[in-house]
């Protein structure tokens, strides 16, 4: 059984920073990772996704260039460290993990999630 486990969330202020965690636990295949995020009345938004090797990292227009994405995979772990958080940034943030890498911007194209980590970034 695949589990994802998000930790690191937490109430910041504006311009600080925090580093998501997620582990993954029940598969033995190669497995692209994603996180999302959903704000109260928003929908699902991309955020940032990662191959397996690492080599292909793509971001969502809001995150490019405060966030970074990555994985330890001898520690079946995805990060994401979020830089220069803006009130913006407030929401519930989840972990996907999709067998097959590829549309990797639509939550529809992750098999497994976590419960996901609330972030909130006050002004």
């Amino acid at each position: 059984q695949v589990q994802l486990v998000e930790s690191g969330g937490g109430s910041v202020q504006a311009g600080d920073s925090l580093r998501l965690s997620c582990e993954v636990s029940g598969i033995y295949s190669t497995f692209g990772m994603g996180w999302f995020r959903q704000a109260p009345g928003k929908e699902r938004e991309f955020v940032a996704a990662i191959s397996w090797d690492s080599a292909k990292r793509y971001y969502g227009d809001s995150v490019k260039g405060r966030f970074e994405i990555s994985r330890d995979n001898a520690e079946n772990t995805a990060y994401l460290q979020m830089n220069s958080l803006k009130p913006e940034d407030t929401a519930f943030y989840y972990c996907a993990l999709q067998r097959l890498f590829g549309r990797r911007r639509f939550a529809s194209a992750y098999e497994y999630w976590g419960q996901g980590t609330q972030v909130t970034v006050s002004s």
